[in-house]
């Protein structure tokens, strides 16, 4: 999906695949993370795990978020919006509330998890949360053996834990995944247990292509990479 598109080609876009939806709460996980629950018709969308929505951010404006839980017989769905101050996702997310209304595409993308793989494994940052809280229902109910890698600020360390997250690990932001010979000696990486598992790579592009080419390198063949934000450029 574009992430900029002209005025009058947004408002036509959103009549014809978008659907209404309206806030009806709103809670800061962090200062920096904002989960925001929508009401919408949402009985006919497809909700699948990687999926993700399409929001209009402003008028010429788009960006991709995927739904941490939905619930469509309740019409329920929920997004965690990374409130980072730097783009106008950031600053679309920061300003809503409550009575808030706007259009969000049916989810669309790449399926990341494949429940032929015992062992499931997904890395990322703040924007790949809502991702492993869509992932983390199918792990338990179908008894995976799965792992977490988040790469996370200081201040959002405790949110995995107030979002239920299970079997994670968090790391700093201090260029780790931006170092091969530091990513080879993660546990993930040098357990050999884990070589067949469904990788799914998440969030920073430079850490994602880090983290793939060690895997890979290691035997590794079962990989998804998803980059959703790049040093320096908007609109991933």
């Amino acid at each position: 999906m574009i992430s900029n598109i002209p005025k009058w080609a947004g408002g036509l876009l959103e009549s014809l695949v978008g659907q209404r939806a309206e806030v009806i709460a709103t809670i800061h996980l962090s200062p920096y993370l904002k989960k925001v629950r929508f009401q919408a018709n949402i009985s006919r969308m497809n909700f699948q795990v990687g999926y993700a929505s399409v929001i209009r951010v402003n008028e010429t404006a788009y960006r991709n978020y995927t739904v941490a839980y939905h619930d469509s017989r309740a019409g329920i769905l929920d997004i965690i919006f990374h409130i980072h101050g730097n783009g106008p996702g950031s600053e679309y997310a920061h300003s809503l509330r409550v009575g808030d209304q706007l259009y969000i595409s049916s989810p669309r993308g790449h399926k990341v998890y494949d429940p032929r793989k015992q062992r499931q494994f997904l890395f990322g940052d703040e924007t790949s949360l809502g991702l492993a809280c869509s992932l983390l229902p199918f792990l338990k109910e179908n008894k995976h053996t799965f792992a977490f890698y988040f790469e996370l600020d200081d201040i959002n360390k405790n949110v995995p834990a107030s979002l239920g997250l299970e079997n994670y690990s968090i790391y700093p932001k201090n260029q780790l995944f931006s170092d091969e010979e530091r990513v080879r000696e993660l546990p993930i990486c040098v357990d050999s247990d884990w070589i067949d598992a469904n990788f799914v790579l998440t969030g920073n592009v430079k850490a994602i292509q880090t983290f793939r080419k060690v895997l890979k390198n290691n035997g590794a063949s079962h990989l998804y990479a998803q980059g959703y934000w790049l040093q320096g450029k908007k609109g991933l």
